[in-house]
């Protein structure tokens, strides 16, 4: 009898944590219906309020190639995360960028997370808590211990790609210790 209550109160807390992927809700702040919480690839793209927008600059972007053997060495066990607006004019233009460098890098889809956020840069059960969001898209690097190395915030300051290799050259963030 133990081992079915524990069983079922395990099921409980399984389904309680789940979140649907590639959730679309309307946002009453823009009015519309917009993505929320963790997304796929596929559905970020196949979203209609995004789609246009995604396959236009995917296809027309091209990425400084002189910039990504350099990336190839330094992405090479780290993991993203993506927290974007798909109502968002800069995350329209920014990941479908960003993807195809990813792309053009062979990072693997496992390794790059999205979280689609509302107009008011939340997504629910704490997501993107601890994230410091204040403007998307935003594109965080961590290294193998999930440690965070760097971010892009809205747009490059240079190109992604110059702005990728700055992030990623960086030394993972560490507290500092305080001295007497």
């Amino acid at each position: 009898m133990k081992n079915i209550l524990t069983g079922l109160v395990l099921l409980f807390a399984l389904n309680a944590g789940a979140q649907e992927l590639n959730k679309k809700i309307e946002d009453p702040n823009r009015h519309k219906q917009v993505m929320l919480n963790n997304c796929t690839r596929e559905g970020l793209v196949t979203f209609p309020e995004f789609k246009a927008s995604y396959d236009a600059n995917y296809a027309n972007y091209k990425t400084d190639s002189t910039s990504l053997e350099e990336l190839g060495k330094l992405i090479k066990g780290k993991k993203v995360t993506i927290v974007l607006g798909t109502w968002c004019g800069d995350s329209k233009y920014q990941v479908p960028n960003f993807l195809k460098i990813m792309d053009d890098l062979k990072v693997a889809e496992d390794k790059i997370r999205i979280i689609a956020v509302d107009g008011t840069k939340q997504a629910e059960n704490g997501l993107i808590d601890g994230l410091n969001i204040t403007r998307v898209p935003t594109f965080i690097f961590y290294d193998k211990k999930d440690v965070e190395v760097g971010r892009i915030t809205e747009r490059p300051t240079e190109t992604l790609e110059k702005d990728m290799l700055k992030a990623l050259a960086a030394k993972p963030k560490t507290a500092t210790a305080k001295t007497k």
